[in-house]
This record gives structure tokens, sequence and C-alpha cells, in this order.
């Protein structure tokens, strides 16, 4: 930071109730906790997505910039590559990393209960590029 601080913005508490409340449903949902459009943060985006059980995102990829996961509940696989024929399983405390252009989909494997994770990505845009991808990583 340059020049005098402002220190009622210096820190941001973004609150569970509020970010529990935008994911929760049967579909579950996306949540910002923070998005930083050139300011102190450069283009950071920080949220919250729940992945509802048994859902899949589908092929996609977000663009130029890169994004990181964070598991905090459930258990899913996440599938990469040209033909989404990469795949890892992932559980709570997993950290996962998307490069830029990078085809992938996340899939919860619990038909129960939904998949929760803390999304990080380079860039505030809303970049979602479906893709006409069916993988034969299919869950089993």
């Amino acid at each position: 930071m340059t020049g005098p601080i402002d220190w009622r913005d210096a820190v941001r508490v973004a609150r569970a109730a509020e970010l529990n409340a935008a994911v929760a449903g049967p579909a579950g949902g996306r949540a910002t906790a923070f998005e930083f459009a050139g300011t102190g943060g450069a283009r950071t985006w920080i949220g919250r997505v729940a992945l509802a059980p048994g859902a899949r995102t589908g092929a996609h990829r977000h663009g130029l910039h890169e994004a990181v996961l964070f598991i905090i509940a459930g258990r899913g696989r996440i599938l990469w590559g040209e033909r989404l024929d990469y795949a890892a399983e992932v559980a709570p405390g997993d950290f996962v990393y998307f490069a830029p252009q990078v085809p992938h989909e996340e899939i919860n494997l619990d038909g129960m209960a939904p998949l929760e994770f803390v999304v990080v990505r380079s860039d505030g845009e809303r970049i979602f590029q479906p893709l006409d991808i069916v993988s034969e990583n299919s869950v089993t």
C-alpha cells in the first residue's frame, strides 16, 4: 500500500451466516466472500461454492485466470485435460489448482451431502466457458 492507510478498509470479514445462506438449498450455489477489482487485492475473486449431492458442474474452463479450490466438506472428483482424461478424488482440507484455459469438471461423489469449497481466482471475471466434452471418468 502507498500513502496513508485507511484502517476502516484494511481488514474485511465475510460472515459465515451470509455465505451459508447464499449457498444453501437443494441446488447449491455460489457466494462471493471478497472481490477486488483493481484495489489492493488486484483483481482477485474469493468465494464459496456448494455443489448439490450427486451433482456435477459439467465440463468447462475459465479463460485466462488461475483458480484454486480449498475443499471444506464432502467428497469430490476433479476431472481435467483435453478430454477430461485425468482425475483426482478430493476431500476436506485438499487444495486444487487450475492453470489458465484448463478444461475441467467438479463432481460431487456424495448422493446425500453437498461438496463445499472455497474458490480463489486470479481475477474477478465471471468467465465460465462450457465445453462439449464427455468424460470416460464418469462416477461409478
